[in-house]
């Protein structure tokens, strides 16, 4: 089985955010259920089994949650599900080759998926996320070149 690519993930429900999130916990930090309870505050690890099966996360657990885990499936898919895009903030640095071929393969992927969804050969579920990741990236590009005449300091 090919690991699966995180950066790009676009989780369809509030559910599959969840279950992702501690998916890419156990393994990318090798972390239990408990073991992210535990970084989370709770005492009880049943109640984030409760939360993850249901789909029902205090809104004030998402960050902890998404902290403990290292990943912010759930606020991507809140930002989603209402028609926002969700964007690094840029700091301004001059892009490398590869940040513009990264680019580059996004745009190319998305429009495969395009050809392939209007041919009915690929899910709207796929296409969809392949086109919201292409477009965060070029918000991104956006953004970094309108920074790139204030650049942040790098700490």
């Amino acid at each position: 089985m090919s690991a699966r690519r995180w950066k790009h993930y676009q989780p369809s429900n509030i559910r599959r955010a969840l279950e992702g999130c501690k998916e890419h916990a156990r393994e990318r930090h090798n972390m239990s259920v408990e073991r992210i309870a535990t970084e989370m505050g709770l005492e009880d690890h049943w109640t984030l089994y409760k939360w993850i099966q249901t789909g029902r996360i205090p809104a004030t657990q998402i960050i902890p949650f998404e902290k403990a885990c290292g990943i912010n499936l759930v606020t991507r898919w809140m930002a989603a599900h209402t028609g926002k895009l969700l964007v690094e903030i840029p700091s301004g640095r001059q892009a490398t080759a590869e940040d513009i071929q990264e680019l580059q393969s996004r745009l190319h992927e998305v429009t495969g998926l395009l050809m392939q969804f209007y041919a009915g050969n690929a899910e709207a579920e796929d296409t969809l996320a392949g086109i919201q990741n292409a477009m965060q990236a070029l918000a991104w590009h956006r953004g970094n070149v309108q920074q790139h005449a204030q650049p942040q300091l790098e700490f």
